[in-house]
């Protein structure tokens, strides 16, 4: 069964061969030539062999070597619970929620019987199982295979002893277990509550339920809304190739691509793997839109897409099949696709089946020679000129093709790293003095590197260097911030040759006797699942049982990850590898929006749970076009604060562990060796050691980390003094504590920006709306305050002389410094006017040519100023005039 704890799962398991033995029925005669199908036996004798000896032979062997057995067992069973599988796991853990033991089972009436064969169901052990019983649950993951042949099986017993069973639905009707999802042992325990609350009153289940249902009420009043969604890594080439031209609609398949039906990208629906375009098939003789585009992976493409496109053909369609080659199968870990077609072959292949129309669009789209092998007729066009080519294909009559070709950015960030791919020796860097905050980069790319930086001047942007894949769409955003850093090394401040730090203390650390629960809270993509394999096999080299469960899925692309690992000195003791309802031990939050959720609180317990949280404002993948998108920090702290009566300990660790290491993956192992110096994982130092050994991947800077994580814990303001920033590189970040102090920092911003008169008269405008507010309402600064910002935004717009004296100032360099090591060359990203408003890049000699640019402010606004005839710089200029005309009404209708 294709589910989560059989898909995502893992545990450790005893292998001996000798662990059970088997022996061969006595009870059932082989027929001649034995069982095996076999030619020359005609099609009905086969059948015949398979239904009259295989299957009675199997039932034979499962009846005799007790497949199928009563686990719990009552001297007066009413009860019985009928489970298989993962299924019996989940029971076992619902019965040890709910505190019924062997003994307390034997008291209520509870007959346990595991099926070890689900079909056939051997029909004298399951007899043997039902007698005296009134009533018996059948618990089943999707399809209800063993309900509907127990039923069969008790049909013609007698209706005085023959007990009622319920499954999916109760007697009534009512879903109980429903077959849709996956079934949990707190879904499971409630069920089972109620079917013996009927029949027997148990204190010990009452008081877990009274327990439960308080806990789901606290969990309803959770603030719901801010989500970490999956959505395409950063620099992913599907966030250009699945973007359509305004008043198109397009089609998803199954892929990474397949998230751009949550994006803003006009994507509709969906389809099976083969089936893309079908939908289309059926839709178009009934609607009046002429023309549809229709997304498909590349490996879709070769084992069942290009039958899609042969359909599409046959059925004389409009629609534009766009073959989205990446390189790479993504979705699961960056394989070849199957056949590993080049570009070429798939477009003679679509030539071969009868596309006309065939265009390759690329960030390299002259790459290919002459001699590629394309078939004649087919255009190349660079991903900037899409939206042009799009819009000539949706007037194509019939079937056309757009092979997208751009590798996969997670695969090429494999592939740098194994120095399977040159690595451009670029990375972007954003002057956040210069940043509006606009957010036009995020619209432009898509992507998700694109950070908010909160600052005196409001929110501005930066590129996280730890997730940036170096596709740089983010500069095509019309601002004259973005920077090339050429050559550039990321700074780190870790020295491994002197240590200010003793040796640290040895922590006391919990006891594994009783299954201990960790959940792993992260975002996909950033090495969450790496912590639970490293905890899972430090558990696995001490003889600890562990059990894991990754809940990823589609969530590894940037979306809510979630680890669930349990750990007991005794293996049997481990049976659902869910963890429970308030069952965990320690919640491990590499991410507070996830560890903040519905799903993460609900396994917390005051009292019985410790919380280590990396509370670092990583925003949502939504970010990238809701620029103002606020995060609730706050309420995120209070929330989980209260599921764990204060045992928790918040850190910045994302901002620590890079500036320590130089990369933001380290955040993970960093958290990690924080809770163990708290005492917090039932692990030893060796042991945790040793597997980040065994992962083989990033030995050193993670062991390193772990050890960075221990100082932390141990003396956390050592390693933030370790840590903290020149103060002039990140002055503009402080934010101001009074008014007055906020008042005074924008006088002195508006001097330099242009002189102190034109400081003075903001001044005074301010000073008059301050005294009138306080003469109408003594006790507020709400307006002033809301003033004082605006209007200093508004006077200091960010015109060319602007520019260059912000990135003269001496903070802009002082702020790569803080970044980067070393670079060997700068260039500015800049579209000026007298250049058509297309951007540009200029070398080192813009650098030298910003101070002078920024000592001509004087002709701001003159007759003599080369760029203030341009409509958006007079708009500019006339929008202060406005706002102060504005705030002189306001001050006049200000009454107490």
């Amino acid at each position: 069964m294709a589910i989560s704890e059989t898909v995502e799962s893992s545990a450790s398991v005893v292998i001996d061969p000798w662990r059970q033995t088997f022996v061969v029925p006595d009870d059932f005669v082989l027929p001649d030539g034995g069982l095996s199908i076999r030619w020359p036996d005609r099609f009905l004798d086969q059948e015949m062999r398979l239904m009259h000896h295989r299957v009675p032979a199997a039932l034979a062997f499962a009846r005799t070597n007790r497949i199928d057995r009563v686990v719990i067992d009552s001297p007066n069973p009413r009860f019985g619970i009928c489970t298989t599988g993962k299924s019996y796991l989940d029971v076992m853990q619902a019965l040890a929620d709910l505190g019924i033991d062997e003994q307390h089972a034997a008291e209520i009436g509870i007959r346990l019987y595991k099926v070890g064969m689900t079909w056939p169901l051997e029909q004298s052990g399951i007899r043997a199982f039902a007698e005296g019983l009134e009533e018996i649950l059948v618990v089943e993951e999707k399809r209800a295979v063993i309900e509907e042949q127990l039923k069969a099986q008790l049909y013609n017993w007698r209706e005085d002893v023959r007990p009622r069973v319920v499954g999916e639905f109760d007697e009534s009707g009512a879903w109980i277990l429903p077959a849709a999802g996956e079934l949990t042992p707190s879904q499971i325990a409630r069920v089972i509550a109620d079917r013996i609350g009927r029949f027997y009153t148990s204190m010990r289940v009452r008081e877990r339920l009274d327990w439960l249902d308080a806990k789901e009420r606290q969990l309803a009043e959770i603030p719901q809304g801010f989500a970490r969604i999956p959505y395409f890594c950063a620099g992913c080439p599907h966030n250009t190739s699945t973007q359509v031209p305004e008043g198109s609609h397009a089609m998803a398949g199954i892929g990474c691509h397949f998230m751009a039906t949550w994006m803003d990208r006009d994507t509709l629906t969906y389809t099976h793997m083969g089936g893309e375009g079908a939908t289309w098939i059926g839709q178009a003789p009934f609607t009046d839109r002429g023309h549809m585009f229709q997304n498909l992976g590349d490996g879709t493409y070769t084992h069942s897409g290009s039958l899609a496109i042969r359909a599409a053909l046959a059925a004389k369609v409009n629609i534009t099949y766009k073959i989205l080659y990446n390189d790479a199968v993504a979705m699961t870990g960056g394989q070849p696709a199957e056949g590993a077609l080049s570009v070429p072959q798939i477009a003679a292949q679509v030539r071969a089946e009868g596309v006309g129309r065939i265009a390759v669009v690329g960030d390299q789209p002259d790459k290919y020679p002459p001699d590629a092998g394309f078939p004649p007729g087919v255009s190349f066009h660079h991903r900037d000129d899409l939206d042009v080519l799009q819009r000539s294909l949706r007037e194509q009559a019939g079937v056309s093709v757009l092979i997208y070709d751009q590798t996969c950015a997670a695969e090429k960030r494999r592939r740098r790293k194994r120095g399977l791919m040159p690595d451009p020796p670029e990375r972007i860097f954003i002057n956040e003095k210069v940043c509006e905050g606009c957010g036009d980069c995020g619209v432009q790319s898509n992507c998700v590197a694109v950070v908010p930086v909160e600052t005196e001047w409001g929110r501005k942007r930066a590129i996280d260097q730890s997730s940036c894949n170096k596709d740089f769409s983010c500069v095509k955003g019309f601002c004259p911030s973005f920077v090339s850093v050429m050559g550039a090394g990321i700074r780190r401040h870790h020295d491994g040759a002197d240590q200010p730090f003793a040796l640290l203390p040895t922590p006391m650390l919990p006891s594994a006797a009783e299954p201990f629960g960790i959940i792993v809270t992260g975002i996909g993509g950033t090495g969450v699942v790496t912590v639970a394999e490293v905890l899972g096999m430090a558990a696995h080299l001490e003889g600890k049982g562990v059990t894991s469960l990754d809940m990823t899925g589609l969530a590894q692309k940037n979306g809510a990850v979630m680890s669930h690992i349990r750990i007991c000195d005794d293996p049997s003791r481990l049976y659902a590898v869910r963890i429970a309802t308030a069952q965990a031990r320690l919640l491990l939050a590499c991410d507070m929006v996830v560890a903040a959720g519905f799903d993460t609180l609900s396994k917390l317990k005051p009292g019985h749970s410790h919380a280590i949280v990396n509370d670092h404002e990583a925003m949502p993948a939504s970010f990238t076009h809701t620029p103002d998108l606020a995060f609730p920090g706050r309420g995120m702290h209070d929330t989980i604060r209260d599921h764990v009566s204060d045992a928790v300990d918040f850190l910045d660790a994302t901002r620590l562990a890079t500036t320590l290491m130089g990369d933001a993956l380290a955040a993970n192992m960093f958290l990690v060796g924080f809770a163990w110096q708290k005492g917090e994982l039932p692990l030893s130092e060796a042991a945790i050691l040793r597997a980040i050994e065994l992962n083989g991947a990033l030995v050193e800077f993670n062991t390193q980390a772990f050890l960075w994580g221990r100082r932390a814990a141990h003396d956390l303001e050592a390693v933030e003094r370790r840590v903290a920033p020149p103060g002039r590189a990140t002055d503009h970040r402080r934010l101001s504590r009074t008014l007055d102090e906020l008042i005074a920092r924008r006088v002195d911003h508006l001097t330099g920006y242009q002189n102190a008169a034109y400081a003075e008269r903001y001044r005074v405008r301010i000073a008059r709306v301050r005294a009138a507010e306080h003469h109408a309402a003594p006790h507020s600064e709400a307006l002033t305050e809301a003033v004082a910002r605006s209007l200093a935004k508004l006077m200091s717009y960010k015109d060319e002389y602007e520019v260059g004296r912000l990135y003269s100032d001496g903070d802009f360099l002082a702020a790569l410094k803080e970044q980067f090591e070393d670079w060997d060359r700068l260039e500015i990203h800049l579209a000026p006017p007298l250049l058509a408003q297309k951007k540009h890049r200029f070398g080192p000699w813009m650098l030298k040519a910003m101070p002078l640019l920024a000592r001509l402010k004087g002709l701001r606004g003159t007759a003599f100023d080369p760029f203030g005839r341009t409509a958006e710089r007079r708009l500019e200029r006339s929008l202060i005039g406005e706002f102060e005309q504005v705030i002189e009404e306001l001050l006049a209708g200000l009454s107490p």
